[in-house]
């Protein structure tokens, strides 16, 4: 039990209230050594907001952005404490509520607006008693995935959690809950927030395919054309046993699943790849009448507009803008370099396109790319040391100046010149480099 949640609720039941452990702290416990959460949300029943902003005061340093809405953030700590609050929506946003702290609410009460049941189970961490008053652990036990009640419907992003959710942990939606997600819609929703979701799924999905089985059964792809267009877009059955596009995708997600380290710092951005990898194929698919096959010419290219409508709508962030692209124009590059055996050169001007060889690999691998072609490759990589990055240049802005060149148009033509000539293996070192450069300087 985290000794700061301990604490917290023994300051609530000294000033008169009691404090309650809810939400995925509780679930994840549940599960045993499934899943281990870091982040603890309490609910403090029987104190007014000054009376808990008080007693939490006396041992925490307290952040106090929520405060208005009942929410104590403890600095230092991942622990949220809130009191329990009635909630009237006033408009279509998920900021559009008119919010109310009520510590005399029930627990019933108050976990009505809970969107999953087995996110409403309560554990009181000083006695261990458990309060769950929508049979959540029952659920949890038999993995499904219910709504607690009719206000499940009040934040539509509870979709997308229930995506993730069901990616994670495994579970069945029951068929009342695919109905209550069909009649909501993504309309605004926050970029920030869809993007969260999407993490979580790409991140910590133990069989993706399940998250996206969800998406689809609740009729969510209509705001995901890139994706809706891959279901029924046909592949050759000699190359894809598992037939469209769609299956093809979910296969490759749940072995990218499979093979992610946690500490992989690139394995967002690989596992939006493998979802965005054959976004092309829908766009490039015809019938080979000579070849007498189902075809996908270009889709490595064809991809990559798509992969950025797709993107755009969940974030702006540069890294992931400019990466993602780049790596599913470029995920059938692996097997072609492999086949033809390409030269040194060849593995460093790939190095400067992607965000990393080992990463584009990893996507390779997750498209069922033959393994030899994929350890191939990353061994060149790795005996150029190019395997996480492309070369750095060695021949420098500043040694250019140290020969008398002054910046502009031809300074940096030689530049670009001196790093081509580099990356193709004439020279390999500083004294080489400058000798080059001497060269076509004349």
């Amino acid at each position: 039990m985290n000794e700061a949640a301990i604490e917290v609720a023994r300051l609530a039941k000294a000033a008169g209230g009691r404090a309650f452990l809810v939400g995925g702290c509780v679930r994840d416990a549940l599960l045993g050594g499934e899943k281990a959460s870091k982040d603890f949300d309490m609910e403090v029943y029987g104190l007014s907001p000054a009376r808990l902003r008080e007693a939490l005061s006396t041992k925490f340093d307290l952040d106090l952005v929520g405060a208005s809405f009942g929410v104590f953030k403890l600095k230092g700590f991942d622990i949220d404490v809130a009191l329990p609050r009635r909630e009237t929506r006033l408009g279509l946003g998920h900021r559009d509520f008119e919010t109310e702290c009520d510590p005399s609410l029930s627990i019933e009460e108050a976990s009505a607006r809970r969107d999953f049941t087995i996110n409403a189970i309560y554990e009181d961490p000083l006695t261990g008693e458990v309060l769950d008053p929508w049979h959540g652990r029952e659920d949890l036990a038999n993995r499904v995935l219910r709504r607690v009640s009719e206000h499940f419907a009040e934040d539509p992003l509870r979709v997308l959690r229930g995506m993730q959710f069901v990616a994670r942990f495994g579970l069945k939606p029951d068929p009342d809950t695919v109905e209550a997600c069909r009649g909501m819609t993504q309309e605004n929703l926050a970029q920030e927030r869809l993007m969260g979701e999407w993490s979580k799924l790409i991140l910590h999905g133990i069989e993706v395919s399940k998250g996206l089985e969800f998406l689809k059964a609740v009729g969510w792809l209509r705001f995901y054309p890139e994706l809706e267009a891959l279901v029924g877009c046909p592949q050759d059955p000699e190359w894809h046993p598992e037939g469209d596009v769609w299956n093809h995708t979910l296969q490759c997600l749940d072995a990218f699943a499979a093979a992610r380290c946690d500490d992989d710092p690139d394995a967002l951005v690989v596992g939006l790849a493998v979802l965005c990898h054959d976004f092309g194929k829908p766009l490039s698919t015809a019938y080979d009448p000579v070849k007498g096959r189902i075809r996908s010419l270009g889709h490595d290219e064809a991809g990559v507009v798509p992969t950025l409508s797709f993107l755009r709508r969940l974030t702006n962030e540069e890294k992931i803008l400019r990466d993602v692209p780049q790596l599913v124009r470029l995920h059938m590059r692996p097997f072609a370099m492999w086949r033809d055996k390409s030269s040194d050169a060849a593995v460093r001007r790939l190095a400067t396109q992607v965000p990393g060889i080992d990463a584009l690999v990893k996507v390779a691998a997750a498209d069922s790319t033959l393994p030899e072609a994929c350890e191939w490759l990353l061994a060149q990589a790795r005996r150029l040391a190019v395997e996480d990055s492309a070369p750095a240049p060695i021949v420098r802005g500043r040694d250019l100046i140290g020969m008398g060149l002054k910046p502009g148009v031809e300074f940096g033509r030689i530049l670009k010149k001196a790093y081509d000539a580099q990356l193709d293996g004439a020279f390999s070192d500083y004294e080489g480099g400058m000798e080059y450069v001497r060269g076509i300087v004349g």
